[in-house]
């Protein structure tokens, strides 16, 4: 099997909602084995932004929100969204200076990740974001965050006990806790 070549085919495709972030397709399909099919694709207009601040303690800071799409409360890393057309470290640095005052020196990209790819086309970006100052935050209209600085083997516990659920939260937390052998 060659992995480059696409054994889907697309016979139609229509859109059934758009707002701000996000457009939703519906593709009628020829599916690999050659049987009619329908596939739903939701595009996001964004790039998803992680950090992962650390001081030269290993601490980080987390930012905990109300999640209205999960109707439940979510401890995670400082990320956001980033327009596609935009510099991905440029947007992590508003992302970490919004959501918790922190500006960092250094920066480094430790992972590409694709959030849930078998609907979605989101690609994320998670950063490592050191030599930090602290400053003032710039929350969104929709933000009402509570900030919490904690050791990154706090974090990594968390990911393990389940309290931090978010996607990108984990992949960047255990990459981080992986490279640094924490």
């Amino acid at each position: 099997m060659d992995k480059g070549i696409n054994p889907w085919t697309t016979v139609e495709k229509k859109k059934i909602y758009e707002n701000p972030w996000i457009h939703l397709e519906e593709h009628q399909v020829i599916n690999p084995g050659g049987g009619k099919g329908i596939y739903g694709k939701l595009h996001f207009k964004n790039k998803a932004i992680g950090i992962i601040p650390l001081d030269e303690h290993n601490n980080t800071w987390l930012v905990g929100q109300y999640r209205y799409p999960l109707d439940e409360y979510s401890w995670e890393i400082p990320m956001g969204g980033g327009p596609l057309e935009e510099d991905i470290l440029s947007a992590a640095k508003r992302e970490l200076k919004e959501e918790t005052g922190l500006t960092a020196e250094k920066w480094e990209r430790i992972m590409r990740i694709h959030t849930s790819n078998s609907v979605t086309d989101e690609e994320g970006f998670i950063f490592i974001a050191r030599e930090l100052t602290e400053g003032e935050t710039a929350f969104e209209e929709t933000e009402q965050l509570m900030i919490k600085k904690i050791p990154l083997a706090q974090a990594l516990d968390m990911v393990m006990k389940e309290e931090i659920t978010d996607s990108l939260s984990i992949a960047g937390i255990l990459k981080v806790a992986r490279l640094l052998q924490v």
